[in-house]
């Protein structure tokens, strides 16, 4: 018998720019995760000792979000204590990864109901903080990338050179994505999507705080190149230095979720499915290109699931770098007009664990609004890897 995984309902937290004094830095990443996964709950009437499992999406394990942050926000948000925890790392696509997992147990009937969640606190926890005394250019990969690997925004430039993607290019691609996310949210496109989160002083984050309105190209001309040095100049003499703060993610705080049962306990619980996931997909690629692996992982997520560029209505490509979605949407073929139509991650904000289920939250969103069909979202990630998922909305 087949057993389909359905969406049954998906939330998101409004944005915190990631740093001191960022909207939501005054609150505990356990507390943010705590207040997502009680809403959550809060709006699907069913009883939470149901719940199989709890799949939670952190690239940053360390300090206050290490120890399992999916069970201690688990516990803290109140679920019984038989309801289990485990905390993903794959990067950038964690909670994307936490997604899969969560879909494919229950598809697999190891699940009748899971929560895929992820959080990230940039601003409390700094990117990279896990990775102290881990070197990627030390003795057990040395062997095999004599010439060393580099990080994301070096990446990001090599694809920008490779695509023949220029500064006004990236700029005009980033500024789209300010301008999408502000209509959104002056049309309320985020309503049902978007909760609020209660800070340490009793007020209350409801909007996102990385969507700049007044965004335009001459503006963001005017910023410097974030990565450009002398040491990778001579290495990469093709790079036009491009990647700025301005066609890059921000570091971003955040938490999201994703209630996911089978289809047949969610109709049982009288809840009503909105979408059900369709294919998954999960590859490797160059680390030294390493934003490159949504290509391979949508066209492998194609050939797994029997539809093509021209069946997806709606496309979620996580917007680390403005090159990321433009050499992947030559490569595809797709239409831009349909890749990120709500805006992306420039806009909205990348706070790490958290962005694989806030893109899939809002790609349901999207499909929802317009009515269409069928949504790929995927991501790339650190290391050379990425995620793809369609969900065909119900």
């Amino acid at each position: 018998m087949t057993i389909n995984a359905v969406i049954v309902d998906a939330i998101r937290s409004p944005s915190g720019k990631g740093k001191p004094g960022g909207a939501l830095s005054g609150l505990h990443p356990v507390n943010m995760l705590q207040q997502t996964l009680e809403e959550l709950l809060r709006r699907n009437d069913f009883d939470p000792v149901l719940v199989d499992d709890v799949i939670a999406g952190c690239v940053s394990q360390t300090g206050e979000q290490a120890l399992n942050i999916a069970r201690t926000a688990a516990l803290a948000a109140g679920l019984p204590e038989s309801v289990p925890g485990t905390t993903v790392d794959r990067q950038c696509g964690s909670s994307q990864q936490a997604a899969h997992f969560a879909a494919q147990g229950v598809i697999a009937g190891a699940y009748d109901v899971v929560i895929a969640c992820g959080v990230e606190s940039m601003s409390r926890i700094p990117m990279g903080a896990s990775s102290q005394g881990q070197d990627p250019n030390g003795a057990p990969l040395a062997s095999r990338y004599p010439e060393g690997l580099v990080g994301q925004g070096i990446s990001a430039e090599l694809i920008a050179a490779k695509w023949k993607l220029d500064r006004t290019t990236l700029d005009q691609y980033s500024a789209r994505s300010h301008q999408l996310a502000a209509k959104t949210v002056a049309d309320g496109g985020f309503d049902k999507e978007l909760i609020s989160l209660q800070l340490p002083d009793g007020a209350r984050h409801t909007a996102d705080e990385t969507v700049r309105a007044s965004t335009t190209v001459d503006g963001l001309g005017n910023l410097r190149p974030s990565f450009e040095s002398v040491q990778f100049a001579e290495r990469f003499p093709q790079i036009n230095w491009s990647i700025t703060p301005g066609n890059s993610s921000p570091l971003t705080d955040g938490a999201s979720a994703v209630l996911i049962m089978s289809e047949t306990k969610a109709r049982e619980l009288g809840l009503t499915p909105r979408a059900r996931f369709h294919s998954f997909a999960v590859t490797g690629s160059d680390p030294l290109y390493m934003l490159t692996g949504v290509i391979p992982a949508t066209e492998k997520v194609f050939a797994r699931s029997g539809l093509s560029v021209g069946d997806i209505d709606t496309f979620e490509v996580n917007e680390a770098f403005a090159p990321v979605p433009l050499a992947w949407a030559h490569e595809v073929g797709a239409d831009l007009d349909r890749v990120n139509p709500r805006g992306g991650a420039i806009a909205l904000g990348h706070a790490l664990g958290a962005s694989g289920t806030r893109l899939l939250t809002t790609m349901l969103g999207s499909l929802e609004a317009t009515g269409g069909r069928y949504g790929l979202q995927t991501m790339c990630e650190g290391g050379g890897m990425a995620n793809a998922t369609i969900i065909e909305r119900l």
